[in-house]
């Protein structure tokens, strides 16, 4: 059509790098982080990230060189958001909840050059390391939040940074499908898998979340998600594109976050629905009015219909999304519609629940026979597996053809997820193709059963699993968690769900425990497999 080309003018890799730029730029005094007493504008921000950078390329950190870091949601892992890659490197956000032996395999597997470890994990880090014939450049956090501690490295994380320049002269990676961050999965069937994000797709994901959400300019956002988890699904710069303010939280305790929003003005926070539960649970001394309606992002294990509609009535607007670490966090929403405003609360809440369609920077989202991959009826019945195309899918596993050529095959990423598609175009998780049950040729969603028990007043959190059963090949087995001061019987729960559900859907054994879960707030259905052999 023209004579022009690609140049510099017209032809700019793709990086959310460039949001911290322009925060700094549009909002250079606006408050960027509040953590405790520390709090600092978005022209700190920006000079904090260029020193770290600095510092980093001082000590031969470069293009492809690993940062991990371990650290809850503080100011610097914040930082390590924007200052590793300005320094051409790769980010690797530790979960807190590691023990040693997965540390020490994350640690070899990315080849980690740094390690900036927050004083509190001094004692696992300790171990890690041990192990390692090979050990990183180890930096120490003093988080002032949290006075004392083992110091393991050289230099501590604050005096680190004044070994770098605030006006340390960064760019733009040469390639967007340049690696920015290193997101391990959870591991349960074995070693983490590591997840390879791209500039690309963090740019794309971190404006989906602004127009997914409607976030308005400089909101209020509460770090109750973990900055570790999918990089906080792309919030630390999704952040800085609106020139937000990051409330920092090392704990996530009702009380903490109803003082936020009381005293902080939060306006926005993201979690999983053990936080929703967290909040519709909490006591009268740990509650405080909201001064406004507040602004939810949830995702993780599929939130039950009654948790969403209490939520609700609390004074919580929610946004239900659906997502995987191989996706940079939530790429599925539950859109919503307005005259869904007008059904019943009991109505909304189960319409919600659902996973929904595609977020605007995700190109293709179905439901497909696993096996042919074919594309399964509208009808809400027909089960089938998750697939996704687009621009917000990984590069790939690090180190593992196999299980990357597996999770692309076909031209699509299967992310093992069944579901069925209704007619309204939306998608609606029924399981993980590992937790469906097959009870004498019949499949029965745990998800399913656990929406029916969460319908029980005395439950406050359930869990379905496989049972072996020498009649039946499988039959339901439920872990339950009863609220404080309820009281119910095995019996009761079962005939509860028999009321409520078909028979042979209803769980055969009820458990009464703590459920097991991972930093995130996912129940380890592979440990309460384990257990069943036990009844």
């Amino acid at each position: 059509m023209t004579d022009s080309s690609a140049t510099g003018a017209n032809n700019t890799p793709l990086s959310p790098l460039s949001f911290l730029r322009r925060a700094a730029t549009v909002y250079p005094n606006q408050p960027a982080i509040v953590h405790g007493d520390i709090s600092y504008d978005w022209a700190t921000a920006y000079a904090r990230a260029r020193r770290l950078a600095s510092a980093l390329s001082k000590i031969g950190v470069g293009k492809n060189s690993t940062v991990s870091i371990m650290a809850p949601n503080i100011p610097a892992l914040f930082d390590a958001h924007f200052g590793v890659p300005m320094a051409g490197a790769v980010l690797n956000p530790l979960n807190t909840r590691l023990d040693a032996d997965t540390i020490t395999h994350t640690l070899q597997h990315s080849e980690a050059e740094v390690l900036i470890t927050d004083t509190e994990f001094a004692p696992v880090i300790h171990d890690a390391l041990a192990q390692l014939d090979n050990k990183p450049y180890v930096i120490d956090i003093a988080d002032p939040a949290l006075p004392g501690g083992m110091r393991l490295g050289d230099i501590e994380y604050e005096a680190f940074l004044e070994t770098g320049a605030p006006e340390f002269d960064w760019s733009l990676p040469a390639d967007e499908w340049d690696a920015i961050s290193l997101c391990y999965t959870s591991g349960t069937t074995g070693n983490p898998k590591g997840v390879v994000y791209h500039h690309r797709g963090a740019y794309l994901l971190a404006l989906g979340n602004v127009l997914t959400w409607s976030l308005p300019q400089r909101p209020v956002y509460l770090w109750t998600l973990p900055m570790f988890h999918c990089d906080g699904w792309c919030f630390p710069w999704t952040l800085a594109a609106v020139g937000g303010t990051s409330i920092c939280l090392r704990r996530v305790e009702p009380s903490a976050i109803f003082d936020a929003i009381a005293d902080q003005g939060v306006t926005h926070f993201c979690g999983a629905p053990i936080v929703l539960n967290m909040l519709i649970n909490a006591t009268e001394a740990e509650r405080r009015p909201l001064p406004h309606r507040v602004s939810v992002m949830t995702a993780a294990a599929p939130p039950p219909a009654t948790v969403l509609a209490a939520m609700e009535a609390d004074g919580f607007d929610v946004a239900h999304v659906y997502g995987l670490t191989e996706v940079y966090g939530p790429a599925v929403v539950c859109a919503w519609h307005e005259e869904w405003d007008e059904k019943p609360a009991a109505e909304r809440a189960r319409i919600k629940s659902r996973q929904g369609v595609a977020y605007p920077v995700l190109e293709e989202l179905i439901v497909a026979d696993p096996n042919t991959g074919e594309p399964v009826p509208k009808d809400g019945e027909t089960m089938g597996e998750v697939f996704m195309r687009g621009n917000i899918v990984m590069k790939g596993y690090l180190k593992n053809r196999p299980a990357t050529d597996e999770a692309f095959a076909g031209g699509w990423f299967r992310s093992g997820d069944l579901g069925v598609w209704h007619p309204d175009n939306y998608i609606e998780l029924k399981d993980r193709s590992k937790d469906i049950i097959i009870s004498g040729g019949e499949n029965i969603s745990t998800i399913e059963v656990e929406s029916v028990l969460f319908g029980h007043p005395a439950v406050l959190e359930a869990a379905v699993v496989a049972k072996q059963d020498e009649h039946w090949g499988e039959v339901p087995c439920a872990f339950v968690t009863l609220r404080t001061g309820a009281d119910a019987s095995e019996q009761e729960i079962i005939d509860y769900c028999r009321d409520n559900m078909a028979h042979f859907k209803a769980p055969k054994h009820i458990v009464f425990c703590d459920l097991p879960k991972t930093s995130t707030g996912k129940i380890q259905k592979f440990a309460l497999r384990e257990r069943t052999t036990e009844i």
